[in-house]
């Protein structure tokens, strides 16, 4: 089962797209590979200097395999032929093991817990159960560092009519109400489209979904100030309001905890549909709206959070700008649909980002196939690999290709989006595996930070 120079891959496996680092996820395609191909090591090298592979550390390398040691050749020899699927690399390269008696801990950087089992498996396949040891399996996300994009003098809202959990003689210091609210939150990651009606907001939640039923904990903005959706996605009935928390002397909105019985920590959310009714339409002008998005990044007790998802708005105004240089963000991911007109405005949502200095993580394509619920037939209705040619052409990672299904809309306007309403689907599938490459690319922009600037990361 395992091949010392092989890998292992369903039959029909598409080759990767993008820079290789990272593999293109078709509809039912899951990939445990064992090792790269030449051409894919000489892909990892060349492209190791933009900092988009995991920088070599030999002394980590050696620890670890010093450890290996301790559990006889097998073993050793199995950490060396298994090469990781998201990472690239062997384990050796960037876990952290430790000897815990007859045990082995793993503890890795990127939310993977669903993929713990296969893990397991393909190490210890190939030894006699006498030389098998428990493997232990965690992970620990750290926080990347960015550089300061603090509000100057606090959110500015205009009169926009929020409910202000602040009282006017404690209002904090300019950028103190944002470093209490953020400072429990990692990586903020803002997802985004460019163009409206190419399903980001369904993305979305299923990316903060899988990351989720990959172990992590993870909250959700919905940033749409105008058409804020997210409440119904999350299935939060109409009228539901957040408490009112005071924290170090300070009143905050506290985020409305869903999906809570998924098996991990639930999903804390915010959106404007929280502080008005479903027919209140937001009359506002651009300033109005930025400084509404400020105030539910900022003025909301977010708690111990992996992952903030930001479900941006469709565009490159107002509300996209404001975030990306009053809040710090992490990265962001690119959604589009295949189709030429979506792709345009893709490719200025990736430009905007590059211009802001907020780095992209990849390229979601979504509907990308329609498969017909009566008989499965699948046809491109909107052009075939247009998100694979976009990410190609920018030297991204396509992470993944979302088909259109009937059952996708239904369970998300039923408040029960695909990863959590069918974890095990094929779509439920996808979005875990792009959940895990999202998660591995900012593992890796996190390793490169911390050798630049020791000391800065905040570990879990």
């Amino acid at each position: 089962m395992i091949a010392r120079n092989g890998m292992l891959e369903p039959a029909g496996a598409k080759a990767p797209q993008g820079s290789g680092m990272m593999r293109n996820i078709g509809p039912g395609q899951r990939m445990e590979r064992l090792k790269m191909s030449s051409n894919e090591s000489d892909q990892a090298e060349a492209i190791s200097q933009q900092q988009t592979a995991w920088p070599v550390d030999d002394r980590r390398t050696q620890r670890n395999e010093a450890v290996l040691s301790e559990y006889g050749p097998g073993l050793a020899e199995a950490f060396s032929n298994y090469i990781d699927p998201y990472m690239a690399l062997p384990m050796t390269a960037f876990a952290r093991l430790e000897a815990q008696g007859k045990a082995l801990g793993i503890d890795l950087p990127y939310a993977c817990s669903g993929h713990y089992e296969a893990m397991r498996t393909l190490l210890t396949v190939s030894l006699p159960d006498s030389e098998v040891p428990d493997l232990n399996f965690s992970q620990t996300i750290e926080a990347l560092p960015v550089a300061d994009r603090s509000p100057k003098g606090g959110p500015q809202t205009g009169h926009a009519p929020l409910i202000q959990p602040r009282g006017a003689d404690r209002a904090p210091a300019s950028g103190t109400g944002q470093s209490a609210a953020l400072a429990g939150v990692h990586n903020i990651i803002a997802v985004a489209s460019g163009k409206g009606g190419v399903g980001k907001s369904t993305s979305s939640v299923n990316l903060a979904l899988a990351l989720q039923a990959e172990g992590a904990r993870v909250g959700i903005v919905d940033a749409d100030i105008y058409g804020p959706s997210m409440g119904m996605m999350c299935g939060v009935a109409d009228g539901v309001r957040p408490d009112i928390v005071d924290f170090d002397g300070t009143r905050f909105f506290q985020p409305i905890e869903v999906f809570a019985d998924a098996g991990t920590a639930p999903i804390q959310l915010m959106s404007m549909a929280f502080l008005v009714n479903e027919k209140t339409p937001m009359v506002w002008r651009g300033p109005m709206v930025s400084g509404a998005l400020l105030q539910l990044i900022t003025q909301t007790h977010w708690q111990a959070l992996d992952y903030l998802i930001v479900d941006l708005p469709p565009g490159t105004g107002d509300i996209q700008l404001t975030l990306s240089q009053k809040v710090p963000l992490s990265a962001a991911v690119i959604v589009t649909t295949p189709q030429d007109i979506a792709l345009l405005d893709a490719r200025k949502a990736v430009s905007m980002f590059e211009k802001v200095d907020v780095p992209v993580l990849g390229v979601i394509e979504n509907m990308s196939v329609h498969i017909c619920s009566n008989c499965g037939h699948r046809e491109h209705l909107f052009g075939s690999e247009g998100g694979a040619r976009m990410a190609e052409e920018y030297g991204l990672p396509l992470l993944g290709q979302i088909p259109l299904h009937l059952t996708i809309r239904e369970q998300t306007d039923q408040g029960r989006p695909t990863v959590y309403a069918e974890p095990e689907s094929e779509v439920g599938l996808i979005y875990r595996d792009m959940a895990r490459n999202v998660s591995a690319r900012l593992a890796i922009r996190c390793a490169h930070a911390k050798n630049a600037a020791p000391g800065l990361i905040a570990q879990n």
